[in-house]
């Protein structure tokens, strides 16, 4: 007769973090459609995605970065694409993706803090980051780097099964993530040095083969972008150096500048991530978590009993927030992605030291998570409308589509930070994509004009008559026709200009 242990998959904390997993599917998905963001890069990324689906025109390259002009690998496309593919073109599909990547995470958090620390940590860890705000907003919208906690923590995962089971095929995994994650965003070139690190400073030997075969894994996965940075002469790559020597040429080098911008890292990473209320609040308890994480480590080493995981994601902590203060530019919260784990994993370290010591007054320790609760709750995005961004895109979309009488139209977008790719994935998918006007040295019989030019504007004031914007300058000397409110945006009928129309009385 064969015997369940049901105590295993039924005992308290899996209980707990079952109604955690519910909690967070609920944050991620409620009305998901109408709180995703869809603007221009988001409608860029599935318009590329569409034509890999439907009219199989496949990319080696990724997303452009927002700056120093340098393209990412293309892995993010061909992980929306079946998403894309399965809600028929629908732009939530993706989304869905990266809500079940939230997940996952969160899933890896718990087993994770399981396998290496205690359940009760995982339960502390995974259901602040299920309720974190920051990672709600950053886990139900489609962006390449809304996916990078994820792959972060694999590969912390896969580094801990190598160092502390001596599971060294674990480290062929790392180099498969690795490969995916490089792509996401090129901030996360951190985690090569964590992984370097890791192994160095804890002393761990392995056998040469599985660094051979990590590396082949990272060649397997990172390949699409190689090919094509081989066959271009690694202008990316070359585009990344330029910009980092420009960086510390334009900001110079300052050590004060340098220890002020890491301090400032390190406290963003808890107060945006748990604390929320606002920074100073953040300096107190970031301070009492680093104190029960140390009391943690002193403890964990008392025995000396080889490489604990705490080691790992000290090392983690500490490298990525040194690498990132480095930069001078502005760091914005997604740079700090392949951090989101880490100050759930202390909070959930020093929750569970302090309420392992007697000698501290856990009713307090209650307080203060409660007080973390309600700050996470008070600012939760579920507490603010939705935006119906994809639902007012249609809209405006289907009425420049009636509009152009299924007849050839261009197309032009008046708006101050959004590009037109959202409006013109609607379009395409359609069947009536607007023309796009050529330069004149491309089309010197101006083929490309149209008979209408069909305007969408944004901005409070609207006034496309003799606008610089290449799409209507390039449409020429223009009337306007009509106007019309659609939703949140103005639409404009413009016909080339009639000279003789002007006499008529």
């Amino acid at each position: 007769m064969i015997k369940l242990n049901l105590k295993k998959y039924f005992n308290f904390p899996s209980i707990l973090f079952f109604l955690i997993l519910i909690l967070a599917s609920f944050m991620r998905f409620y009305r998901i459609r109408e709180y995703i963001l869809f603007l221009g890069d988001e409608g860029r990324d599935v318009l590329i995605v569409k034509r890999m689906i439907i009219d199989h025109v496949f990319t080696l390259l990724g997303p452009i970065t927002s700056v120093g002009s340098m393209y990412m690998g293309p892995v993010y496309y061909y992980f929306m694409a079946p998403f894309l593919w399965a809600w028929h073109l629908d732009p939530v599909g993706p989304s869905i993706m990266v809500a079940l990547f939230s997940l996952s995470t969160i899933y890896l958090i718990y087993r994770l803090s399981r396998e290496f620390f205690s359940p009760y940590v995982g339960v502390i860890a995974s259901f602040f980051y299920a309720i974190s705000p920051l990672t709600v907003i950053y886990g139900r919208s489609s962006w390449n780097p809304n996916i990078v906690p994820f792959f972060s923590l694999l590969i912390i995962y896969c580094l801990m099964k190598v160092v502390i089971q001596n599971k060294h095929r674990w480290l062929v995994v790392a180099g498969l993530t690795l490969g995916i994650l490089v792509q996401l965003h090129y901030v996360t070139l951190l985690m090569i040095p964590v992984i370097m690190f890791c192994l160095a400073l804890l002393k761990f030997k392995l056998k040469l083969k599985y660094y051979i075969f990590s590396f082949l894994a990272f060649i397997a996965t990172y390949s699409p972008f190689l090919l094509f940075e081989v066959r271009h002469s690694l202008i990316n790559t070359m585009a990344v150096l330029r910009f980092i020597r420009q960086q510390n040429h334009e900001a110079g080098f300052s050590l004060v500048k340098i220890i002020s911008s890491i301090q400032d890292i390190l406290i963003r990473t808890f107060w945006r991530l748990i604390v929320i209320e606002n920074a100073e609040l953040a300096k107190i308890i970031t301070l009492g978590i680093i104190i029960g994480v140390c009391i943690y480590w002193n403890k964990s080493h008392r025995h000396k009993t080889g490489p604990q995981a705490i080691d790992i994601l000290i090392i983690w902590l500490i490298t990525a927030v040194s690498l990132i203060g480095l930069y001078q530019g502005v760091v914005y919260d997604y740079y700090l992605g392949s951090l989101f784990p880490v100050p759930f994993f202390f909070l959930g370290i020093s929750v569970f030291t302090y309420w392992s010591d007697k000698k501290l007054y856990n009713i307090s320790l209650l307080l203060i998570l409660a007080i973390l609760v309600s700050y996470n709750i008070k600012h939760s995005p579920l507490a603010i409308e939705p935006n119906n961004l994809i639902r007012n895109t249609q809209e405006i979309s289907r009425s420049v589509f009636d509009l152009a009488e299924n007849k050839p139209y261009n197309f032009a977008l008046i708006a101050g930070k959004n590009s037109d790719h959202a409006y013109r994935y609607f379009l395409e998918i359609w069947g009536e994509p607007p023309v796009e006007i050529a330069n004149p040295v491309v089309d010197p019989m101006r083929k490309t004009v149209t008979s209408q030019l069909l305007v969408v504007c944004e901005e409070k004031i609207c006034q496309p008559l003799g606008h610089p914007l290449w799409q209507i300058a390039g449409f020429g000397r223009a009337e306007i026709i009509g106007e019309w409110q659609v939703s949140t945006a103005k639409v404009f009928k413009l016909i080339p200009y009639n000279p003789s129309d002007s006499n008529k009385l």
